[in-house]
């Protein structure tokens, strides 16, 4: 059983993650009028139609476009020594100090406390329809898991296998896909907590909501 108070106390020691900005294609760089320690926003809106604080531009073949800062967080590195000049894709060309919320600190406990039951391969992939109703209807926390039981429909190449659960019996906690979707290989589809470690992961989770501090 995963020590929730210590992993908690590990991620409060270092609340945040390190996002490398890389070029996505070819092209001449162009920074935006950013320093090191500035904020930047992410992306927002209810369709997330909104972009974040514009980075730089890259321009291939007279075709300008920007780079946007996928999350909030603060400008640690520009790479000015690339103004002006080619870079490959894929090339690092800033990094950012992006502060982890109160949603994705729970999410990351819950990765680390719930069984994760993952796509055995790149496809899109359904809850078989019985499953799927009560979902629905109930809500996740409805549906217990055991070992061999058909829960999901694969969808690729036009054809569709069903596909058990393996791992502990419990009960559906979470869901990662959303249905329609392409889900990678090896990417989580569902996690499934024991049914005697509901009370504790629930409590641990209301904890992080009422104690979490985020930055301004």
């Amino acid at each position: 059983m995963l020590d929730i108070k210590q992993f908690l106390d590990d991620i409060k020691a270092s609340p945040y993650e390190i996002i490398e900005v890389k070029a996505p294609h070819t092209g001449v760089v162009e920074f935006a009028a950013l320093r090191v320690g500035d904020k930047v926003t992410g992306v927002t809106g209810s369709f997330k139609e909104k972009p974040g604080t514009l980075l730089a531009h890259l321009t291939r073949e007279k075709n300008r476009k920007p780079i946007c800062a996928p999350e909030r967080g603060e400008v640690m590195e520009i790479r000015k020594e690339l103004e002006g000049k080619f870079v490959e894709a894929g090339d690092t060309l800033m990094t950012l100090r992006h502060y982890l919320s109160k949603k994705e600190v729970i999410e990351l406990i819950l990765k680390k406390a719930l069984h994760l039951f993952t796509a055995p391969e790149r496809a899109k992939y359904y809850f078989i329809p019985e499953i799927d109703q009560k979902l629905k209807v109930s809500g996740k926390r409805s549906v217990k898991v055991r070992e061999g039981m058909e829960l999901f429909i694969v969808s690729r190449m036009k054809r569709e296998t069903p596909l058990a659960y393996s791992g502990p019996e419990g009960l559906i906690y979470s869901v990662y896909f959303h249905r329609g979707d392409n889900v990678d290989a090896g990417q989580a589809l569902i996690g499934v907590c024991p049914e005697d470690q509901l009370t504790l992961i629930q409590d641990m989770v209301t904890k992080i909501q009422s104690d979490w501090e985020e930055p301004d």
